[in-house]
């Protein structure tokens, strides 16, 4: 069976991790597997640390576009794939990571990854996470702190003259390419309600057009 891919974009801080395993939980985790795009950051290292953490992060060069697709078509086919490890304390690649299965329904998550329009006709469905800068900006302080020991300070440095401006030219323009648009302002369980109602919809639909396609085979 050819997976059905569910892409999810929005800012940095949107809350597209958040709405993920909530689709996993709701729609069973032995059907869902979940591939997050921030694991093909390109690697540098003819660089030294101090020049990798310089990079900037948040425009599609920083992002390994050949092989993202590569396995996203891989999956298509069914086929199981290794995406790469990414270390965001060193800012190198670890290696390949664990194997990620075909498994039923595939949720790829990432802020970019409606940008190339050569992906997008990969997803069968795609949401966009949409919430003002302010909140995303606390989330982000909230999660860089404790995750990736970053200095609040750093990360309100990185987001304004980074993260925002990158946001505002290349993410929030694939808003107009979603299937769905969420406004995650508040609690993630309504959100998570309306996208399941909507694949599930997506679903009986494809199933159904498969049988009709089968009938006309015989």
């Amino acid at each position: 069976m050819t997976p059905f891919l569910i892409g999810i974009a929005g800012g940095s801080g949107s809350g597209k991790t958040t709405l993920a395993r909530a689709l996993v939980d709701a729609l069973g985790a032995n059907r869902v597997s979940v591939l997050s795009h921030d694991s093909y950051y390109r690697d540098h290292p003819e660089l030294d640390a101090a020049d990798r953490a310089a990079l900037d992060f948040d425009v599609p060069e920083a992002l390994d576009h050949e092989r993202f697709q590569a396995d996203l078509e891989a999956l298509r086919r069914g086929e199981r794939i290794r995406p790469p490890r990414y270390c965001f304390v060193t800012h190198r690649r670890l290696g390949d990571g664990e194997p990620l299965a075909p498994c039923e329904i595939v949720i790829v998550e990432g802020i970019l990854i409606l940008h190339d329009p050569d992906v997008r006709p990969a997803f069968d469905l795609t949401i966009y996470l949409d919430a003002p800068a302010r909140l995303r900006l606390r989330r982000r302080v909230a999660r860089d702190t404790l995750e990736r020991g970053r200095p609040p300070a750093a990360v309100v440095r990185q987001f304004t003259t980074s993260v925002a401006p990158a946001h505002v030219k290349y993410v929030e323009p694939t808003k107009q390419a979603a299937d769905l648009v969420l406004s995650n302002t508040t609690r993630m369980e309504p959100l998570a309600e309306v996208a399941v109602t909507l694949i599930r919809q997506r679903l009986i639909r494809r199933a159904d057009a498969r049988l009709e396609a089968a009938d006309g085979r015989r």
